[in-house]
């Protein structure tokens, strides 16, 4: 696997949670899983110990030849190898956002493919995340196609968000090595014909193409999730498959879990309220047990559904019940959630930081979890909720339709609160079922063991993945045979 990501050593979303997890499912399937992953230089050898490898990386970049290192960290739970160098990564204190990113990450992928073979090692497929890796199943298409390498790896491309694809000017062509014409830009988006997509490139060559769940994999066909990438979606023969995220099991455990006031469990989730007064007293809410408290963990942002929740805001304090935000992101919204908690402090709680242990305790403390994205590829946070007996209220959108059901008064089946509409209205009126179920106990109970029950673990993810590595090797070999 090679990923711009992988936590706990260096992440900013979702995608170092998978880069993190994944790997470790799939090895409990037999799976000799590999990972490389930039050194950047905020990884601090004091938490994590790094082993340095005697082998040299020389690294094809702009017709010349570049030095590079590997190295491995030494405790991870699988080979997690660190692909050096102290122009692109070590002596940077960010993970992205420089002008030469594209640069960086053509050495990047270029210096982990020459890691393995450095390190005397073959694999049968190189699974790439994102666009960072994007160039990679066009190298290794080219080198299939001119029978240098007939018998080299499969590949397989995972899409975990595709409005990130990695634009940038011709002149990587040349430090990618790639000639010029040799893909030429789908017709209907003309605009992107002087430039080189990272991410189009992966979609056009990988053997395989899936993105982070069902819903996500049919949206971005059309023009609406498309990101203009979605006439190029539709042409894959092999269309797009969809895989819906797991979470780390043993991580995000109530029974276990030490930031939490009190452990619970499905079997004991009595314990559960004395999270809820801890959370409150912590975040000066009144100290309230049959006051709904609703919680949100998110990146402040419209597409995060943000939007909708300003105008959601008054009538939430109308009904008696409390919200408490944790997150940070656009100061618009920023200045809005701190101006709500100014006039509304018996009711509104925000903490505009990135928080882990808080946001745990959100998760285990709140009785409702918002999440009414735009759009959501998987979302990680309604699957965490679920597992610590807090009620999602989501938007049907990618993965979050996939993931929890509507409950239904009448069968007392679901796992959640789900609206359709992009809408303020429409996202109130899930919420506002929420309050109404929750005056009901036993049907408040009821529905928070069904989310507690759902298995969202890696283990069925993982077999997916071992079958989509299967069908792309099978879609190599032919052109390999021949």
């Amino acid at each position: 696997m090679l990923a711009a990501e992988c936590t706990p050593y260096a992440w900013t979303g979702g995608l170092g949670d998978v880069v993190g997890s994944l790997p470790t499912a799939l090895r409990n399937l037999g799976a000799d899983v590999r990972v490389a992953l930039p050194h950047y230089g905020s990884i601090d050898p004091a938490v994590h110990p790094i082993t340095t490898s005697n082998a040299a990386l020389k690294v094809s970049m702009n017709g010349a030849v570049e030095q590079g290192k590997v190295g491995q960290v030494a405790q991870s739970q699988f080979p997690l190898y660190l692909i050096g160098s102290d122009d692109y990564f070590a002596n940077r204190s960010d993970l992205y956002g420089y002008p030469d990113d594209g640069h960086r990450f053509v050495f990047f992928s270029r210096g982990a493919l020459e890691a393995a073979r450095a390190l005397e090692w073959q694999p049968e497929v190189v699974h790439c995340h994102d666009w960072h890796s994007g160039l990679v199943p066009n190298w290794i298409h080219a080198a299939r196609s001119s029978g240098a390498h007939a018998n080299g790896p499969a590949t397989v491309l995972t899409i975990h968000n595709l409005a990130y694809q990695g634009h940038f000017g011709e002149e990587l062509l040349h430090a990618a090595g790639l000639a010029d014409g040799e893909f030429p830009e789908h017709a209907t988006d003309p605009e992107l014909t002087p430039r080189v997509n990272f991410l189009a490139r992966g979609i056009r060559f990988a053997d395989a193409v899936n993105t982070v769940s069902a819903t996500y994999a049919r949206e971005i066909l059309t023009p609406a999730y498309g990101e203009r990438l979605d006439a190029l979606l539709r042409e894959r023969q092999d269309g797009v498959t969809g895989i819906v995220n797991g979470i780390d099991t043993v991580t995000f455990d109530p029974a276990a879990d030490p930031h939490l006031a009190a452990n619970f469990s499905l079997r004991d989730m009595t314990p559960r309220a004395r999270n809820k007064a801890a959370l409150q007293r912590e975040l000066g809410l009144p100290e309230d047990p049959d006051t709904p408290l609703l919680g949100m963990v998110s990146r402040l942002a419209d597409h995060k559904g943000l939007d909708l929740l300003a105008p959601v805001v008054p009538h939430l304090v109308e009904r008696g019940a409390q919200l408490a935000v944790l997150g940070t992101g656009d100061p618009r919204h920023h200045e809005l959630l701190a101006n709500a908690a100014r006039e509304h402090p018996r009711h509104i709680a925000i903490a505009l930081r990135f928080d882990p242990p808080l946001a745990q305790r959100i998760y285990g403390g709140s009785d409702m979890f918002l999440m009414p994205s735009r759009h959501e590829p998987c979302g990680l946070g309604q699957l965490i909720a679920m597992r610590y007996g807090n009620v999602p209220v989501v938007r049907a959108t990618g993965g979050l339709a996939d993931t929890v059901a509507d409950f239904d008064a009448r069968t007392q089946d679901g796992t959640g609160f789900v609206f359709h509409r992009y809408d303020p209205i429409d996202f109130f009126g899930a919420i506002a079922r929420g309050l109404e179920t929750y005056r009901y106990p036993d049907a408040w109970r009821a529905l928070m063991r069904q989310g507690m029950s759902r298995d969202s673990s890696w283990d069925a993810a993982a077999r997916n993945y071992l079958d989509l590595y299967s069908r792309a090797l099978d879609s190599r070999r032919p052109a390999r045979d021949a």
